[in-house]
């Protein structure tokens, strides 16, 4: 089974693929596949400093995604430009890595932009199930201030993304993620039984 799980930015996913790894799931994380694709020498860092210049890098040449989130974040044109270069090479690699993985257990694709790119993860990832974990925008906030962001730079952020409930609509199945991480947990054992996941561990 191949699920893919996403949710807005602070909303937990990544909690939820750490839960999900402890009972035995494989999980591939896209954003850790984003890292590896832009570090120099790999063709798509050089679209990138093609794109947007060298003052996106970082003094020792290397990619200063702090630097490039600025200017995506603010910029829509310059957002959509960033994921044209990425989003094939990610979803490329992530299906790679998926036909490695031990195909009787559960393979989980953690990723940001899996609602909004469906068709194409749909078609790369062959994906069975999508779980899409959410939260209140006031929870966002709270948790993006605490990892040092002002509240505009937050909001900023948020804003730049579909809306939660956007995503949730896509979704198969749903993790509410504003109380505790034993609630979360609780969530995550449903979630763990419907999809038939004791048989995949």
């Amino acid at each position: 089974m191949i699920v893919g799980l996403t949710g807005g930015i602070a909303s937990g996913k990544s909690a939820v693929a750490a839960m999900l790894a402890e009972r035995g799931a494989q999980v591939v994380d896209a954003d850790q596949v984003a890292r590896e694709i832009v570090l120099p020498g790999a063709p798509a860092f050089q679209e990138i400093v093609d794109r947007f210049g060298l003052h996106v890098l970082s003094p020792d040449g290397t990619l200063d995604r702090a630097k490039l989130g600025v200017v995506v974040f603010g910029d829509a044109s310059a957002r959509a430009d960033l994921e044209m270069i990425l989003h094939p090479r990610i979803y490329a690699a992530l299906a790679d890595r998926l036909k490695r993985m031990d195909g009787r257990r559960m393979r989980v694709v953690e990723a940001a932009l899996l609602v909004e790119t469906l068709d194409e993860a749909r078609r790369w990832l062959q994906l069975h199930a999508l779980v899409v974990v959410t939260c209140s925008e006031s929870t966002q906030l709270a948790r993006l201030r605490a990892k040092g962001l002002t509240a505009a730079q937050a909001e900023r952020r948020i804003r730049s993304q579909m809306a939660t409930e956007e995503k949730a609509a896509q979704a198969d199945h749903v993790l509410y993620n504003d109380g505790s991480l034993d609630d979360l947990r609780a969530q995550v054992s449903v979630l763990w039984d419907r999809l038939g996941a004791r048989d995949h561990r």
